[in-house]
């Protein structure tokens, strides 16, 4: 904890590495996040309560208990994973204590009423529909902020290193590159 803490893996380059790699997966999974629902549904409730208790006019039956239940089961291991580690990182962030306990707060919150939501239209009112819709902008807004984070951080990351590389060749002396570091973002 103290490594994340005090900065060390911001050195490491294959640290930055994985997490740059992991950046590109998970914006492989926003993007394919927008596919998969709207192939499905788009932003109007309507659509959402079609999907989900099915259409008459579109010959598409309700959905089944077993197959929400099987897609729910993989969702919440992937969702409680994918959740942990991009707000985990944003605890080191320079933010404010209030703005980190509200990001992870809507990031939770909003892939876990994402997930509910698809059950309460299915199984208890069509009204619920407008949350599932909700859930879904937040979610997807949240995920894009966490990303773009650790972009950034990651992007600054690397230009500090650069930076104090290219301090150390020139030999400036410990205290010169003391003030310079204190200097860098």
């Amino acid at each position: 904890m103290k490594y994340m803490h005090d900065g060390g893996f911001q050195q490491h380059p294959l640290m930055r590495l994985t997490l740059g790699l992991t950046v590109v997966l998970l914006v492989g999974f926003l993007v394919t996040n927008f596919a998969l629902y709207f192939a499905k549904m788009d932003l109007s409730p309507a659509s959402v309560v079609s999907y989900y208790n099915g259409s008459e006019d579109d010959f598409r039956p309700a959905r089944s208990y077993q197959s929400m239940l099987e897609v729910t089961h993989g969702h919440l291991a992937i969702m409680a994973i994918v959740m942990l580690m991009l707000t985990h990182l944003v605890i080191f962030a320079p933010f404010s204590r209030r703005w980190k306990i509200s990001l992870i707060a809507a990031a939770f919150l909003s892939a876990l009423s994402s997930e509910g939501s698809g059950w309460l239209v299915r199984f208890v009112s069509p009204s619920f529909a407008i949350l599932k819709v909700l859930s879904f902008v937040t979610l997807q807004s949240t995920l894009t902020v966490l990303l773009t984070i650790l972009g950034i951080y990651l992007v600054q990351a690397r230009r500090r290193q650069k930076e104090l590389r290219r301090i150390l060749l020139v030999g400036e002396s410990e205290e010169a590159l003391e003030e310079e570091e204190a200097r860098l973002p």
